[in-house]
């Protein structure tokens, strides 16, 4: 080394990184801008028994809406609705998702055509898919449903009315089917063809092929679909809102549907937001049980 290059100034690395720890900060704030503050004043305003018909009740109750809300018999039956039907939606289109993933994997005539058609209902908005639903396939006069049961010589069935629950959990389904569809999809086609051929000289059959091979690689896959999903089937409100409207009676009233009544129907801003703090502890339960049960399934080595 000579005497010149000795006294070149050595910029440190450290002084060049610095800045790009910066560079999400504006991401983080606008983050925290739109999902915590709205929260911090959710959990404010429930501790408030602030009624907008009735302005001067605007004032500190500690916790007296969580104890009304708990003390509701109403509030464990729309909480056993909105874990029935996320549950429910869930693991149908987990299955249909896969299945049709592992379908459009394959090399066929047709496939782009199949793979637009199966995608597009995941790409019609909620209350239009709920009107689709209600007037065109569900309707007891005029619908699909009741061609089918006449071409049968059955008569019409009301399936809102009689069979309401599952007539939602058909119609949610129906449009998440494509979400999982396309993340698993994702999956199969960054699985490596040579572990794929390398099965099959070994002479691994198809069912052996998808156990050990097929399903270890769509894990991380699948708890994505599964997650992402569950955080938006929990905040369904379109679907219920246009077909059944929660009914009949609170058959098919969920969370958010009821935090819509109390905050746009009986106007009650307190108790509706002591129950928007029980969505997100749900939400947040729902989600770690979910997580448990993949891991332990990952230990276990079902997946």
């Amino acid at each position: 080394m000579t005497a010149a290059s000795a006294q070149l100034p050595i910029s440190p690395v450290k002084s060049k990184r610095e800045p790009r720890r910066w560079l999400s900060a504006p991401g983080l704030a606008y983050l925290i801008l739109v999902t915590q503050i709205p929260f911090v004043l959710t959990i404010y305003y429930s501790f408030r028994g602030w009624n907008l018909l009735r302005p001067e009740s605007n004032k500190f109750v500690g916790m007296r809406n969580y104890a009304r809300t708990l003390g509701n018999p109403d509030f464990y039956r729309i909480l056993w609705n909105t874990v029935v039907l996320t549950m429910s939606v869930v693991a149908i289109t987990l299955l249909l998702g896969l299945l049709f993933s592992l379908l459009l994997n394959r090399s066929f005539r047709g496939r782009n055509l199949t793979r637009t058609m199966l995608i597009s209902p995941f790409l019609v908005m909620p209350v239009v898919t709920a009107v689709l639903w209600k007037n065109v396939l569900l309707d007891p006069v005029f619908g699909f449903s009741a061609f089918i049961f006449n071409l049968f010589g059955a008569p019409a069935v009301d399936l809102l009315a009689q069979y309401p629950m599952t007539s939602v959990v058909v119609i949610v389904s129906w449009q998440w089917t494509p979400f999982v569809m396309l993340i698993l999809l994702a999956g199969l086609q960054s699985l490596p063809e040579s572990a794929v051929e390398a099965a099959s000289i070994d002479g691994a059959g198809g069912l052996t092929m998808f156990r050990y091979i097929v399903l270890p690689h769509l894990r991380s896959f699948i708890e994505i679909a599964i997650l992402l999903e569950m955080i938006f089937v929990l905040n369904v409100f379109g679907v219920i809102f246009v077909t059944t409207s929660g009914g009949p009676g609170i058959a098919t009233t969920n969370l958010p549907y009821e935090i819509f009544k109390e905050a746009f129907s009986r106007w009650n801003v307190g108790k509706a937001s002591a129950l928007g703090v029980f969505a997100v502890i749900l939400a947040n339960i729902v989600v770690l049980i979910f997580l448990r049960v993949l891991r332990r399934s990952q230990e276990e080595g079902v997946l």
